[in-house]
């Protein structure tokens, strides 16, 4: 079992950056591959980015392919999302998950979900 809480999300300038932290307890935390999920009002959910267990294997959407980095110290049970040149479309509640039961870039496996945090990119 492990319980994901995100944080860091606010309101940044378009072209501003933000970092999200996804901070996990639980046991063996190196088990669990970790992904960012984002709802938008208007928009139908979006799976983000998505590290593997040891942080060897990272995916993102097109959508933020280039601007959006997910990274994992396992030493500090965190993972973080670095976004930078944010764009307008990139405002929603962001969340963080968790799984250990598939391969981490399957949305569907994920499990264990946190309660969101809001970034707002004003134009």
């Amino acid at each position: 079992q492990v319980q994901v809480v995100e944080s860091g999300g606010g309101l940044v300038q378009a072209g501003g950056s933000l970092r999200l932290s996804c901070a996990a307890s639980g046991r063996a935390f190196s088990n669990y591959a970790i992904a960012w999920s984002r709802q938008a009002p208007g928009k139908e959910r979006e799976f983000v980015a998505a590290i593997s267990r040891t942080g060897a294997g990272t995916y993102y959407a097109d959508s933020v392919k280039g601007r959006f980095t997910i990274s994992r110290d396992n030493a500090k049970n965190t993972v973080y999302l670095q976004m930078n040149s944010l764009k307008p479309d990139d405002t929603a509640v962001y969340y963080c998950a968790a799984q250990s039961g598939s391969t981490y870039y399957t949305p569907r496996s994920y499990n264990y979900w946190g309660q969101g945090t809001q970034v707002t990119v004003s134009s």
